[in-house]
């Protein structure tokens, strides 16, 4: 995928709550249109502060956020959170779950049940549109928020370990569908994960973030080629490119108390 002009800049980024410590601090960062950024790190690095306040859903502390040449809150980017969790209303449909972000925009009926119909298409889900949430698998659950994260027609998709409670098959396979539609869509992304082999398949880099305060004590560039599927796990450099992040996300852990 060609990379395009810048679309988010970071820029001497601290954020603190209230009276305490800096959670994040010095962020500087430029990612351009198309790129997929993963981010990886201990807990508490900041990781998913970092994605809200790129979403403009907490107040920076100091510094600055550009996002499509705006302030978050200003920009004209359509952007698209896919949280830990799938955040379903449990007494709606799949299709209704979808069209909920096109309800709250006022758009007709007519058109939102288009839209979930061709949205949920692209997630290999239409044949369980009218399913609750209580009768779907947690990765068609999941399958149903990117859905209608796609719903939105982002340019920008903020995902928050979207993929961290499900089991090793259904997480690969959903990489496998999320690189497809980004290929396919070519919207820019943040990924939030705690597994250095879903880093490596999904990213074209890999921010490693330390804690006490979050900064970005790391970026491996993922020389992987763009078209990935699952024979690119059984690759030597697939296997390099773990290794090394691996090493790099030891050097930033913390130590056990004496």
């Amino acid at each position: 995928m060609a990379i395009s002009e810048p679309i988010v800049d970071l820029k001497a980024l601290s954020k603190r709550f209230g009276e305490g410590p800096p959670v994040l601090e010095n962020i500087n960062l430029t990612v351009h249109g198309g790129e997929l950024i993963a981010v990886i790190g201990p807990s508490g690095c900041g990781k998913s502060t970092l994605l809200r306040l790129i979403a403009g859903l907490s107040p920076i502390s100091s510094g600055e956020i550009i996002v499509d040449g705006h302030a978050p809150e200003e920009s004209s980017a359509e952007l698209a959170y896919v949280f830990q969790e799938p955040t379903l209303l449990p007494w709606a449909t799949a299709a209704t779950n979808v069209e909920l972000p096109l309800r709250l925009r006022g758009v007709h009926a007519t058109e939102r049940r288009e839209v979930a119909h061709r949205c949920l298409q692209r997630v290999r889900l239409a044949d369980r549109a009218k399913a609750f949430p209580r009768q779907l698998s947690g990765g068609q659950q999941m399958r149903v928020s990117i859905a209608r994260a796609l719903s939105l027609d982002p340019r920008l998709v903020l995902l928050d370990e979207p993929f961290g409670a499900l089991d090793e098959m259904t997480r690969n396979h959903l990489n496998e569908q999320l690189l497809e539609l980004r290929n396919e869509f070519g919207w820019t992304a943040f990924f939030v994960t705690h597994s250095v082999t879903e880093a490596v398949f999904l990213a074209n880099r890999v921010l490693v973030m330390s804690v006490n305060p979050g900064r970005i004590a790391h970026e491996l560039a993922i020389d992987l080629p763009a078209e990935r599927t699952p024979a690119t796990r059984a690759t030597s450099r697939f296997g390099e490119l773990v290794a090394e992040l691996s090493r790099l996300l030891r050097t930033v852990e913390p130590r056990p108390a004496e």
